[in-house]
């Protein structure tokens, strides 16, 4: 399962700061993402081979004082729930505050992994105020200067030590993990109703982890997966939290511990903003992807409707492409199963791999016809190209990899899915240095 660091504290105390920082230890792989919901930040991060995910709580509260303390409360409970490990962020400037405190006495009965982050620490001074947040006991403070990155590299090598191994979990899964995600009041749901409802046949329910991820084994007409819900508020008759950074945080889990994601979208809204933001999650996370336009009965159709929809839908979510469109009714059940149909070519897709030698012979003959362009006088001579066992990411061997261009290396891109069916999974090329 996939590890979840979430950055809460009291705001103006850097949390921003320290994800910016977090975010970008390693430039290669990291992915950022603004606005799934709000101003919500969501990032991937890797340190000494250990990659995670880190969620900024910050600048989510609005309002007067009143509601202020109230609504940060709310979010912490949130983060707490809903991640791996926590980094409590206080300032060695101002001090322990009250709500510092309230914070730590949170952390310290969820028994969740935590660490105490004294940040704006720029001086071996400031350095020793860092001492009165061992008060809190919560163990080790680490005095950072988020800003100029002074302490992370400690902060970091004792993250790494406290998340939980992401190989525990449902015993090897072999087989797909399909995650049914989108906005509010969709319709995912009621599709995850429709597929396992009267008729199902389920072989089991697990419960992955402490945050109560549940993965549903589907297996029927054919189909065997599991389908990785995201609403485990079906358990909680009574729902307190901040729904919408709830549902983000399931959003995040689901599309991490799938392998196909169904994207749900409302036929009446078209694709929203909040659609792209997650789309763009699910490609930076390289998981296949299928959209699925529900509602579809309440749209008045002529013969080119479908068509003409889908041609929004695709020129709204350019420069994606190749991605699978199914218009639905779950209230009506019309094509609910071809939708699982999708999802699961998807996943075949997903798993293809193409012998190196067919590879070769076909690539190599497409760039000795349309070679890249000479920069600065130097000729590139890509050599040798395979694929990686695990996914869509083709390595090319060349002599001078800094100088081939993004543009030629979506031309192989679309080369490559020109004469294999990649449809609905994200494409990575890469240039790797051979003399």
């Amino acid at each position: 399962m996939p590890n979840i660091v979430a950055i809460v504290g009291r705001p103006n105390v850097g949390k921003s700061t320290l994800f910016n920082r977090l975010t970008e230890t390693r430039q290669a792989i990291v992915d950022e993402v603004s606005g799934v919901t709000r101003d919500r930040h969501y990032g991937k991060a890797e340190w000494q081979g250990v990659e995670f995910s880190v969620i900024d709580t910050g600048g989510y509260i609005k309002g007067s004082d009143d509601i202020f303390e109230g609504e940060i409360r709310k979010q912490v409970k949130i983060a707490i729930e809903e991640s791996s490990a926590l980094l409590f962020i206080v300032d060695v400037i101002e001090g322990v505050t009250s709500f510092d405190t309230e914070v730590a006495n949170i952390i310290r009965k969820s028994k969740k992994p935590s660490l105490i982050v004294a940040n704006k620490v720029d001086s071996h001074e400031k350095a020793a105020y860092s001492a009165e947040f061992y008060q809190f006991g919560l163990g080790e403070v680490y005095p950072i200067s988020a800003i100029s990155g002074s302490g992370t590299g400690d902060l970091l090598d004792a993250l790494v030590k406290i998340l939980p191994n992401d190989e525990k979990g449902l015993e090897e899964i072999t087989i797909p993990r399909v995650a049914i995600v989108g906005r509010p009041n969709v319709g995912k749901s009621s599709l995850t109703n429709a597929l396992l409802g009267e008729e199902r046949n389920i072989v089991t329910a697990v419960a992955g982890t402490t945050r109560d991820t549940i993965n549903t084994r589907y297996s029927k007409f054919g189909h065997d997966f599991w389908l990785v819900d995201t609403a485990g508020m079906r358990k909680k008759a009574k729902v307190h939290e901040d729904l919408e950074f709830y549902s983000v945080m399931r959003t995040i889990h689901a599309i991490e511990s799938s392998d196909v994601c169904l994207l749900m979208i409302d036929a009446q809204d078209g694709v929203e903003a909040q659609d792209l933001s997650i789309l763009s999650l699910i490609e930076r996370n390289r998981k296949g992807l299928a959209i699925i336009v529900n509602k579809w009965d309440l749209i008045e159709k002529d013969t080119k409707t479908a068509k003409e929809f889908e041609e929004k839908i695709r020129e709204r979510i350019a420069p994606f492409k190749d991605i699978p469109i199914l218009f639905i009714s779950v209230l009506d059940k019309q094509r609910i199963m071809k939708a699982v149909d999708v999802a699961m070519q998807v996943y075949e897709n997903k798993t293809r791999h193409i012998p190196t030698r067919q590879l070769n012979d076909y690539l190599l003959s497409v760039i000795e016809k349309t070679p890249p362009q000479a920069t600065k006088g130097k000729y590139v001579k890509i050599k040798y190209i395979t694929q990686l066992k695990t996914e869509a990411l083709f390595m090319f061997y060349c002599n001078l990899p800094q100088y081939v261009t993004e543009a030629y290396k979506r031309f192989l891109e679309n080369k490559i899915r020109e004469a294999y069916d990649f449809s609905g999974v994200p494409i990575v090329v890469s240039m790797r240095k051979k003399n």
